[in-house]
């Protein structure tokens, strides 16, 4: 039988005095409790109680039992509570990760937002390292972790979190060397700037998209800033991320191509463990991520 459960029954007979008084305290019955108190005798090794026909007292053995179990019961009884006080307050760390590319942009100066808005919470924000198996994150300690992809996985939950508009641009000095396009297919002749976890792009919405693997790649990058500079500087094309983009395109250092073709937005997801209790510091979290993306939209270009 479970230890805790033994002792739960012997301190309740030790403070009562009697099986069935204990048995009335603990909605049990008599005869339970005293098997409860026989098992852990028989586990401890040495008679805890004298038992009478009319009362029940404690041997020397079980007085000192009794002290201990009744402490270890007390102690696990206030860290339950304290446990379950940190589950419910938002303070602790928080730890998250994420692909590098959505850190060093909008999620980064999210992230900072909400650090400066909840001192009581220590942050722990690291960029890459992530498996391709969707709850690594939970083993290594993470308490949140950030996808672009649609995720179905039971073994965790997931969030959207907002959207992540992409704009396909280049400079005016490569458009005038090279030309602009004048159909998504005459990608194969130009020479594009590409993410290495993005070769693949899809152009347009609905039935109407194509996707396009790139081939006739000048300039690769694990880094979305690293491909907007080489695209600025006139080495291609890119297909970039609007926001941190989004004062070269209103200056003019980049040109949006095929603005009739709309490109598709990134979802951006939070996933955290399972459980019908979600911690308080993530529950905020989440939230005050979704109310700063909405609360910070990107403006249009040429607004």
């Amino acid at each position: 039988m479970d230890r805790l459960l033994l002792m739960h029954s012997f301190v309740t007979v030790a403070q009562v005095g009697s099986f069935s008084g204990a048995a009335k305290r603990l909605g049990s019955s008599g005869s339970l409790v005293s098997r409860h108190v026989a098992e852990l005798e028989r586990q401890v090794g040495v008679r805890l109680v004298n038992r009478t026909a009319r009362s029940v007292s404690l041997t020397e053995p079980g007085q000192r039992y009794a002290e201990f179990a009744a402490r270890i019961l007390e102690e696990i009884e206030a860290e339950d509570a304290g446990i379950a006080q940190l589950h419910d307050r938002a303070e602790g760390t928080l730890s998250i990760i994420c692909p590098k590319w959505i850190g060093s942009l909008d999620l980064g100066d999210a992230i900072a937002a909400f650090s400066a808005a909840h001192p009581k919470i220590q942050v722990r924000f690291e960029l890459g390292g992530m498996s391709d198996r969707t709850y690594d994150f939970l083993d290594s300690g993470f308490d949140v972790a950030f996808h672009t992809r649609d995720l179905r996985d039971s073994s965790v939950r997931l969030k959207k979190i907002s959207s992540l508009p992409f704009v396909l641009c280049a400079s005016e000095a490569y458009t005038d060397r090279h030309g602009s396009l004048a159909h998504s297919n005459d990608l194969a002749t130009h020479d594009c700037l590409v993410h290495v976890n993005d070769p693949v792009w899809r152009l347009g919405h609905g039935r109407a998209s194509t996707l396009h693997k790139i081939r006739n790649i000048a300039f690769s990058s694990n880094s979305y800033l690293a491909l907007q500079k080489a695209a600025v500087h006139g080495r291609g094309i890119a297909l970039l991320p609007q926001r941190p983009a989004y004062d070269d395109l209103v200056s003019g250092a980049l040109r949006v191509l095929l603005p009739e073709l709309a490109v598709p937005d990134r979802p951006l997801y939070a996933i955290y463990g399972p459980g019908q209790g979600t911690p308080r510091k993530v529950s905020v979290f989440l939230d005050f991520l979704t109310d700063w993306f909405s609360r910070n939209p990107i403006p249009a270009i040429g607004q």
